[in-house]
Order: structure tokens, then C-alpha cells, then sequence
């Protein structure tokens, strides 16, 4: 699906560390933008920024752990700007920690965040997507959804399903003109990762590096304008040691431990637990 000029994207988690960047990859195309995020710090300045290039915007604050709200930002989205061409799932939350320590409202939080709201907004804006025979759906996920990694249960496990998810929709509406990607990076300087490096003192692992968020924001637009089931960021190519680990689970398993990232996320829990 080629990006035009005055076509509407939804981007949800628009504030946060990635959405800025996506957002600005899409202002920058000419695309009418809704902006959305909850709590909503820093809307205002990522629409000041928009808003200079004469690019029409649309900023909303919605709880998308609510079922109502999510039904009410599509209405409100639709009846302001029209017509939905790009949904961008990209909101998410995390909480790093032993998964039997994890209370049951951050779990519950992660999947209603992560995974109930893209596929919700998803059916709720397919009909007139299907209805038009255009339209494009994203769901960022994450290496997690791959590879599992420790004390990431709950993360992991709705990163794998939006990858599954993402397949699923475009097997259902295969040349309909509607279609699915779904966006797959490692660490990245922003966002979530950026936050518990801050929090931590923790860096990523040398042996997977991490990206620029300008770099996944690419990916993105890549991803729709050529109408890409997966795409990977990240700076080592992770792709054959997946490939791997499907073929050999117990080895592959053994190699992802030596990459460092269930490493990474052991310092952090203890890094949170350090007293003081």
C-alpha cells in the first residue's frame, strides 16, 4: 500500500519513545495523523511539532485497557478526519520481574494494553476497511514474542500472539486490499528498553546490539509500502539463530541463553530489588 499525503493514520502509543518517531516518519509523508496515548505526557509537544508542518493532526488521550474508550477513539477518529488507511498498534506496557511475584492487575494490564486493544481496534476499524478495499493494519511487536526471554512472561507471550495475529489477518483478508505487517525489533534506543536502561544502570547485550528509533520507524513504512508479513530490526541478524532455534528448540534455547538478554533483564530485577 503506497503512503499518500492526506491519507489518516491511527497511531496509538504516539507519545512514547517509538510513536514519536513513527509519527514524525508519517508527518513527513503528508499523512493526517491521530495521535494517541494515555496518560498523554508529551501530546501536546509532538503536536506543536506536527502542527508546523501544516500537517492536519488529531490528539486524543484514551485508556486502552477500556473497552468503551477504544469503541469511542475510532468513532471520534472517524467522524473527525474520516475514513481510518493505517492503523498502527504500538502502544504497550511491561513489567520486568519474576512472573509468580507479578500481581494479577500487571498481568491483566500487559494483555489489555498489548493484546486485547490491536485486535479490538482491528476489528473495529476492518469493516470499513474491507468496505473501501483498502487499508493497512501494524502491530509492533518485539524479539520477545521470538525468543521468550527471562522475566519477560507476560510481554513476551502478547508480543508472540500480535505476531500470530498479524498472520492470521492476512490470510483472512488476502486480496481484499486490506492487509497486515507486523514490526519486530530488539532493543531499541527508546521506548520501554530506553526506560529500564535509565532505571537500571542495565545495558543491552553487545552480542545484539541495539537500533535507533528512527531506524524501526523506517522499517514501518517499509513494511506497509510493500506489504511485508515480518520485518526485524536489529543491528545483528538474529533471523538464522530463530530459524535455529525451531529446528533444535533445546539447542537453540542454549544459544539464546548465551546472548545475553536473560542476562540483561536478571540485572535489572535486581537492580530494582537493590535496597535504597
Amino acid at each position: 500500500m503506497k503512503i499518500e499525503p492526506g491519507q489518516t493514520v491511527l497511531l496509538t502509543g504516539a507519545s512514547g519513545g517509538l510513536g514519536v518517531h513513527m509519527a514524525r516518519a508519517f508527518f513527513a509523508r503528508g499523512t493526517t495523523l491521530a495521535l494517541v496515548a494515555h496518560p498523554g505526557a508529551g501530546l501536546e509537544n509532538l503536536r506543536n511539532e506536527v502542527d508546523k508542518s501544516g500537517v492536519r493532526t488529531l490528539v486524543m488521550i484514551s485508556d486502552l485497557r477500556d473497552p468503551e474508550q477504544r469503541r469511542r477513539l475510532v468513532q471520534d477518529v472517524m467522524r473527525e478526519l474520516g475514513p481510518i488507511d493505517i492503523l498502527v498498534n504500538n502502544a504497550g506496557v511491561e513489567f520486568t520481574g519474576a512472573y509468580h511475584e507479578l500481581s494479577e492487575e500487571s498481568i491483566g494490564e500487559v494483555l489489555a494494553v498489548n493484546l486485547e486493544a490491536p485486535m479490538m481496534l482491528t476489528r473495529l476499524i476492518l469493516p470499513e476497511m474491507v468496505r473501501r478495499q483498502r487499508g493497512h493494519i501494524v502491530n509492533v511487536s518485539s524479539l520477545a514474542g521470538k525468543s521468550g526471554p527471562a522475566f519477560q512472561e507476560a510481554y513476551a507471550a502478547t508480543k508472540a500472539g500480535l505476531i500470530a495475529f498479524t498472520s492470521s489477518v492476512r490470510a483472512t483478508y488476502r486480496n481484499t486490499g486490506v492487509s497486515a505487517s507486523v514490526v519486530v525489533p530488539g532493543f531499541v534506543e527508546a521506548g520501554i528498553y530506553a526506560e529500564l536502561k535509565q532505571k537500571s544502570g542495565c545495558s543491552a547485550p553487545k552480542t545484539l546490539g541495539t537500533s535507533a528509533p528512527q531506524s524501526v520507524a523506517r522499517a514501518m513504512l517499509h513494511a506497509i509500502e510493500h506489504d511485508l508479513p515480518e520485518i526485524i530490526i536489529n543491528p545483528i541478524p538474529v533471523r538464522p539463530l530463530l530459524a535455529f532455534t525451531a529446528l533444535f528448540p533445546r539447542v537453540g534455547e542454549w544459544i539464546a541463553g548465551k546472548t545475553g538478554a536473560n542476562d540483561f533483564f536478571r540485572d535489572v530485577v535486581r537492580s530494582q530489588n537493590r535496597p535504597g
